[in-house]
């Protein structure tokens, strides 16, 4: 099966034997199977999407979902994030109390994150796709070899770069970086079952601007109220 993803040409280089290898045509078979019996999201064009807003070249802090949402209209391709016109799940709040206790900035009126995916964080789920209303569903097809993947070949060919682990599924990733050369932020996961037990007060936002700037990186423009 012919192996053409849309992505960004950098992941596509700096990815290549990946696609190469026998798991992804598997994976491509799958979801082109489930396409023609279930609902998936996001929509074919965005699967890659956290990818094509964020080169690989350009990725200075990597924020690390697990699975895509599986409501209408809610995933895009990027993690935590909803499109304009969608209400923004619990975790997403989270995340905006977070930052307005951190930094001040206020609540944006919407949940898109692209503003800040377009300015280097790459808001990578471990699964790119899911079926309708069923969490979890995509997962063990292949996707989070590919993710891995990906997270290892940031921590090898990248430099000075933040890794944001929310969440025990998020920790686990923790492995597959060289704490060396990056910054590695955890905390619990910023749903209402667990953000008061840690995430709230981490002050990851601000932490990761410091040393941003203290590798001579520009650092995040945190406030989606201008995007």
């Amino acid at each position: 099966m012919q192996v053409n993803p849309q992505i960004d040409e950098s992941w596509k280089e700096v990815l290549k034997d990946e696609f190469e290898k026998p798991y992804f045509p598997l994976l491509k078979k799958f979801l082109l199977e489930e396409k023609q019996r279930h609902v998936i999201y996001p929509q074919g064009p965005q699967i890659f999407s956290a990818f094509n807003l964020t080169p690989f070249e350009k990725v200075s802090v990597v924020l690390l979902g697990q699975d895509p949402y599986h409501g209408p209209g809610q995933a895009h391709g990027l993690c935590f994030s909803v499109p304009r016109g969608i209400a923004p799940p619990p975790s997403l709040i989270n995340i905006f109390k977070e930052l307005k206790s951190d930094l001040g900035i206020p609540f944006p009126g919407h949940g898109n994150l692209t503003g800040w995916a377009r300015q280097g964080v790459l808001l990578l789920n471990a699964t790119l796709t899911v079926r309708a209303n069923q969490a979890g569903s995509h997962q063990k097809k292949g996707w989070e070899t590919f993710t891995d993947k990906v997270i290892e070949t940031l921590s090898m060919k990248r430099k000075k770069l933040v890794f944001l682990l929310w969440g025990n599924y998020a920790q686990q990733k923790s492995a597959l970086i060289d704490s060396g050369k990056h910054l590695i932020l955890k905390s619990v996961h910023p749903s209402p079952l667990a953000a008061s037990r840690g995430f709230f007060g981490c002050r990851h936002f601000s932490r990761t601007n410091e040393y941003l700037e203290k590798n001579g990186k520009e650092p995040i423009d945190w406030n989606l109220n201008n995007t």
